[in-house]
């Protein structure tokens, strides 16, 4: 059984704007897919549903041998907890907690925070020696690796990421980009969103997004 499996999925809002029509797309165990579309053409529609954040108005939709298609918002926070790792474009870290408590945060509403366990995924990204700094002491690429070490903390079937090197000058894209080319190699899941060439040449395979429909994969 794939690990997501999208059958006809569609989004309109209001009844009249279609922002997906007939998205059928499966993901493997293991998989590297990046989505890829121009601004407006349902690409973060498609991740919003796929991360629990967003129901879709048709078709179906299956995560981990589960149907979340009609779950509902305390199901989809329960699922999105459990199963995903986000990793977003502007890092969304809280701003007062240094970087172990921000992974730790995650921790907290899974299970049980752990700071021992919060500082090796931060070794993991190779940001452990900035454990205790704020987010404000952080570079960009720094704070992404946080955000990738978050993702990880709770061991989700799948990352999930918008835009991971959007923020991000060349050298840090590239170092950001390793590590999700060695969580690949782990077989980790990973479902990226974007723009950059660069990102979608990474993965194992593109899929283009153009108003609402789905045009290669």
């Amino acid at each position: 059984m794939s690990l997501l499996e999208l059958k006809d999925v569609s989004m309109e809002y209001n009844g009249k704007v279609k922002a997906l029509e007939h998205i059928n797309l499966s993901v493997e165990r293991g998989d590297w897919v990046a989505i890829m579309g121009p601004s407006g053409s349902g690409k973060t529609t498609l991740m919003n549903i796929i991360g629990c954040m967003d129901t879709a108005t048709g078709g179906s939709v299956v995560l981990d041998g589960v149907d979340i298609t009609n779950a509902g918002r305390p199901e989809l926070m329960r699922i999105r907890r459990d199963k995903i790792g986000m990793v977003f474009q502007q890092f969304h870290l809280i701003p007062y907690l240094t970087a172990v408590e921000n992974v730790m945060v995650a921790q907290y509403y899974h299970s049980m925070p752990d700071r021992e366990e919060a500082i090796a995924a931060l070794a993991r990204v190779g940001v452990a020696e900035r454990a205790d700094h704020l987010p404000s002491q952080l570079s960009g690429g720094e704070q992404q690796r946080v955000c990738i070490a978050r993702a990880l903390i709770n061991y989700p079937v799948l990352i999930l990421a918008d835009e991971p090197t959007g923020n991000l000058d060349e050298a840090n894209q590239n170092l950001v980009m390793q590590i999700f080319r060695e969580l690949h190699e782990e077989g980790h899941t990973i479902l990226t969103v974007t723009h950059s060439p660069e990102v979608g040449a990474a993965a194992e395979r593109c899929v283009v997004i153009e108003h609402g429909h789905m045009k290669a994969q």
